[in-house]
Parts: structure tokens; C-alpha cells; sequence
């Protein structure tokens, strides 16, 4: 039993319950971000954000509200190909345990479709200048920005991952509503651009984290952590890890440092 039984289809959930978790947790780290309480825990100065971003904020929102239109329709063909409804009453849902589990492989599948994906796009000259770079414009990432990309990389990566996760892993539509949040809230607390030590869940869980993907971002990280949006296997697997050191900036707040040694150092 979820909350939307008797109201709306699973399927609709999991097209669109995405996007509003997306909006509602990006709009609240962007509404508090100039505020005493997320400005001392910021990994960039606003100065440095208004300085070195290639596009202003409404060039974002576009682009995001373009893509997620993309979004809307991929699940929509998805579903229509994949629903059961039309052929069985009821939709049978598998136990609690079963439904972790196959979020856990399909956790797996998106970061091994991203990573080799990202990869590539980072090492082909022509897709790096003319699709990857788009994301790239956001050298101090934003939350809002966690879905600011070409719309070939949207499709490709983004929603092509999507895919394959829920294909993979054997998910019921309503396993899937669940799990795309929680990938559109980890995408978003990737690019927050802010450090919650030890506060954050995430921090605590996912050695993949904002300072992590802020690293990507930086003009000398662009060929290391490569890995989102969940793990960091991958990097670890295939020498692209960059460690990093999580450092008090003078004034308040924090930023990351490449550790020039690519030894593991300890957890910040």
C-alpha cells in the first residue's frame, strides 16, 4: 500500500513524481543557499559561482524543463511498451526484501552505464566540444543544474540509463517510482555545491558526494571521478579516482582539493 493507491497509476508516479522531487529539493538548497545556514557549509563562494558560470540560472531552468519534457515522453513510450495493465488486473508486487534488492542492481546498472558513458563522452574530442561540455558550463555546480545537459546526453546517458536500470533489474512500476526519486534527489545533492559533514545521509552512505563530483568539475579533475550518480567503484576499478581533501575555506564554508598523490586518504 503507497499513498497515491486509488488517486493515480504507479506508472504516472514514476513519470512525473521524479520531476517534482527534482524541483522541490533543487528550488530548497537553491532558496537557502544565500542564507546564514547553507552559506557556511558552501564548497564555492557566490562570488566565485556568479565569476566563473558560463550561463545564468533562467538558461538552466530552460534547459532543464526542455529535458525533462524529453523525460516525460521516454517514460511515457517506456510504459506503453512495458505495462502490464492491459493484460493483468492487478499489478502483483514483490516483498520488501525483493524490492531492495533489485534497487541495489539497478543502483549498480545506472552507475556502470554512466560511468563508461560519461567516460567516453570526456575522451572523444567531437562529443566532449559539442554535447558534454554543455554540462560543463556550470564549472561551480548547482543543484538546480543536476539535469543541465545537452539533450543528446539526456537521452543517451540520463534516460538511457534510466532504462536499462529498470529493464535489468525487473522492477514493477512502483519499485520504479521510488527508485527514480531517489536517483533524481542523489543527481541533485551531487551538484548541490554544498558539504554537510557528518550531517548529510548521503555523506554518510555514498562516498560519491558533492565534494566528489565537485572535483569532476574542477579544470584539472575533468579526466577523474567519473562515477555518479550512486558509487565509486567504478573510478576505483578503472584508475580514474582522484582523492580529494574536504578543507576549511578563510572566511567560512569549505572547499575540495585534489590530493596531488593518488593515494586514499582519510574520510573528511
Amino acid at each position: 500500500m503507497v499513498f497515491w493507491e486509488g488517486y493515480v497509476s504507479d506508472e504516472t508516479m514514476a513519470t512525473f513524481a521524479p520531476i517534482v522531487v527534482y524541483w522541490l529539493y533543487a528550488g530548497l538548497y537553491q532558496i537557502m543557499l544565500p542564507s546564514k545556514l547553507l552559506s557556511k557549509y558552501r564548497l564555492h563562494t557566490r562570488e566565485e559561482e556568479e565569476r566563473k558560470n558560463l550561463v545564468p540560472l533562467s538558461t538552466v531552468i530552460k534547459r532543464v524543463l526542455i529535458l525533462q519534457s524529453l523525460q516525460i515522453a521516454t517514460a511515457h513510450f517506456y510504459f506503453s511498451i512495458t505495462s502490464t495493465d492491459f493484460t493483468s488486473p492487478k499489478t502483483i508486487q514483490h516483498s520488501i526484501p525483493i524490492q531492495i534488492l533489485q534497487i541495489v542492481v539497478a543502483m549498480f546498472v545506472m552507475d556502470t552505464w554512466q560511468y563508461f558513458g560519461h567516460r567516453y563522452m570526456h575522451h572523444n574530442k567531437f562529443l566532449y566540444r559539442h554535447v558534454h561540455s554543455h554540462h560543463h558550463r556550470l564549472v561551480v555546480p548547482q543543484a538546480v543544474g543536476a539535469m543541465y545537459n545537452h539533450p543528446l546526453e539526456a537521452l543517451l546517458l540520463d534516460m538511457g540509463g534510466g532504462v536499462a536500470s529498470l529493464l535489468v533489474s525487473g522492477m514493477t512500476p512502483r519499485t520504479e517510482a521510488i527508485f527514480l526519486c531517489l536517483a533524481s534527489i542523489k543527481g541533485v545533492d551531487d551538484h548541490c555545491g554544498v558539504w554537510f559533514p557528518p550531517h548529510s545521509v548521503f555523506h554518510l552512505v555514498f562516498a560519491n558526494r558533492s565534494a566528489y563530483h565537485d572535483v569532476h568539475h574542477q579544470s584539472r579533475g575533468g579526466k577523474y571521478n567519473f562515477s555518479q550518480p550512486f558509487f565509486s567503484f567504478w573510478d576505483r576499478l578503472m584508475g580514474t579516482h582522484m582523492p580529494y581533501v574536504v578543507l576549511e575555506r578563510p572566511g567560512g564554508g569549505y572547499e575540495a582539493k585534489m590530493v596531488k598523490k593518488r593515494v586514499e586518504v582519510t574520510r573528511q
